[in-house]
C-alpha cells in the first residue's frame, strides 16, 4: 500500500514537472515570435527595396547578396526590433522599427507602423536643394536656431549617399528622411566622433546596423526574460553588484559616462536630455570603454519643451516623459511647465552612486560619498547651476582618475 502511495506521488509530481515545463516553454515561445519579429521587419524592408521605393549602404547585402542576416534576437519590445548581424566578417547590432516614430508621446507605445504612410517623403520631383531645405527645417525644429545647422545637414547628405556615387538618389533621400525621424539616429550622426557613441555600419529605409559593444549591461550581467520573472528585485540589485567589474575598471566605465554628459551638454547642436538613465542602456567593450547601447530615450531639449509645454496635468506625475525627465505640473494652469527638474548629471550620480561606492578604495571613499551626493542634488533651477555642472563633473572625474591612472585598467 504505502508503495502505491509513494507511486501516485512521484507520478503526480512528474505530472507537474512536465505541465509547469510545458507551461514556460509555451509562455516562451508566445513571448518570443510576439517580440521577434526580424522575418516580418526584413520582408516589408526588402520589398520596398526591391520595388525601387527605399536604398541605402545596407541594402544590397541584406536584400540581395544576403551577406548580411540576422541572429540572435535582443528585442525587448515587438515595435523595436533588435538583433545581433553578422555582415561578410563583421559583427554588428540591427536595428528596426515596426512603428511610425514621427513624435514623442509620453506613456503610450506606438501605434503600429502603417504601410500607406511609410516612407512617403520626399516625393518624386523634389530636387536635392528642396530636400536639404526639408532636413534644414526639420533640424530647426528639434535643436532651434543653431548657426551650424547647415554643417549638420550636410553631414547627412553624405550618409545619406550610401552608395558614395557623390548624389543622393530620391530612393536614398527616402531612407535618410526615414531615420532622422528617430531620436536615436539623429544623434548617432551627431556625435558618431565621439569615442562613446557605437559608430553606424550602413542602413536601409529606417533599419540601421551599427558597431556590436561586447557587454550590454553596466553590471555585465545579463539573463533570459524567463529567469529574471522568478527573480525578486531586491536579489536582484544584489546579483548585480556581485557580478560587476573589479573597481578601477568600474571607474573607468563611470568616466566614460560623464564624459559622455559632457558630449551631449550644450554640445554644438544644443542640449540633449536623458530621460532613461538605466543601467541597461550602458554597455562597455573588452577595453572597459563605455558605450551608449540605447539611445532612443535622449531627446533634443527644445524638442521635448516644445511637446510638453500644453500637456494637461493634475499632478507632478503627469509631467514625466521615459522614467527621467520630469518638470512640475502648473496648478493655477493645469498644465506642465517646460523646465526639466534634474540635469543629465544629477541622475547619471544617482545611477553611479551604489556601482562606485561599493568596493571603493578607503582613502577616498569620503571623498567619493560627498562628491556624488552633491551631484545628486543639483538642480536645473540652482543659480549657478551651468559652473556648478562643470566643478563637480571635473571633480568627479578627476578624483576616479588619479585613481586608477597608475593601473592596468586605465
Amino acid at each position: 500500500m504505502d508503495n502505491g502511495k509513494y507511486f501516485f506521488y512521484y507520478l503526480f509530481i512528474s505530472w507537474l514537472v512536465v505541465f509547469i515545463g510545458s507551461w514556460i516553454m509555451y509562455v516562451q515561445y508566445s513571448t518570443y515570435t510576439e517580440l521577434c519579429r526580424g522575418h516580418d521587419c526584413r520582408k516589408i524592408i526588402c520589398d520596398k527595396y526591391k520595388t525601387g521605393v527605399i536604398d541605402g549602404s545596407a541594402c544590397s547585402s541584406l536584400c540581395a547578396k544576403e551577406s548580411l542576416y540576422f541572429g540572435k534576437c535582443l528585442s525587448t519590445k515587438p515595435n523595436n526590433q533588435m538583433y545581433l548581424g553578422i555582415w561578410g566578417n563583421l559583427q554588428g547590432v540591427i536595428k528596426c522599427q515596426m512603428e511610425e516614430a514621427t513624435q514623442l508621446d509620453f506613456g503610450t507605445d506606438p501605434e503600429p507602423r502603417k504601410e500607406i504612410v511609410l516612407f512617403d517623403k520626399p516625393t518624386r520631383g523634389t530636387t536635392v536643394q528642396k530636400f536639404k531645405e526639408m532636413v534644414y527645417g526639420l533640424f530647426k525644429a528639434k535643436l532651434g536656431e543653431q548657426g551650424n545647422l547647415s554643417d549638420l545637414v550636410n553631414l547627412i547628405l553624405s550618409f545619406a549617399d550610401g552608395n558614395k556615387d557623390g548624389r543622393v538618389s530620391l530612393p536614398e533621400a527616402k531612407s535618410a528622411w526615414a531615420l532622422l525621424q528617430l531620436e536615436e539616429f539623429l544623434l548617432m550622426v551627431i556625435l558618431q566622433d565621439k569615442e562613446h557613441t557605437p559608430k553606424l555600419m550602413g542602413f536601409c529605409g529606417d533599419l540601421y546596423v551599427m558597431e556590436r559593444v561586447e557587454y550590454t549591461s553596466l553590471y555585465g550581467i545579463t539573463l533570459p526574460w524567463i529567469v529574471e520573472l522568478f527573480i525578486p528585485s531586491g536579489f536582484r540589485r544584489s546579483m548585480d553588484q556581485w557580478f560587476t567589474p573589479s573597481w578601477p575598471r568600474k571607474a573607468k566605465i563611470a568616466i566614460g559616462l560623464l564624459e559622455f554628459v559632457e558630449d551631449i551638454f550644450h554640445g554644438p547642436y544644443g542640449n540633449f536630455l536623458m530621460c532613461d538613465t538605466s543601467a541597461k542602456n550602458l554597455g562597455y567593450n573588452d577595453k572597459y570603454d563605455l558605450k551608449m547601447m540605447d539611445m532612443r530615450k535622449i531627446v533634443p531639449e527644445m524638442n521635448l519643451k516644445e511637446i510638453i509645454k500644453d500637456r494637461q496635468c493634475n499632478s507632478d506625475l503627469d509631467c514625466v516623459y521615459g522614467t527621467d525627465c520630469r518638470t512640475l505640473c502648473d496648478q493655477s494652469k493645469m498644465r506642465c511647465t517646460t523646465e526639466v527638474i534634474q540635469p543629465n548629471l544629477a541622475k547619471v550620480c544617482q545611477l553611479l552612486k551604489d556601482y562606485l561606492l561599493r568596493g571603493a578604495p578607503s582613502d577616498i571613499q569620503e571623498e567619493l560619498e560627498k562628491q556624488l551626493y552633491l551631484c545628486i542634488a543639483l538642480k536645473v533651477t540652482a543659480s549657478q547651476m551651468e559652473m556648478e555642472h562643470s566643478l563637480l563633473l571635473n571633480n568627479l572625474k578627476t578624483l576616479l582618475w588619479k585613481k586608477i591612472s597608475h593601473t592596468n585598467d586605465s
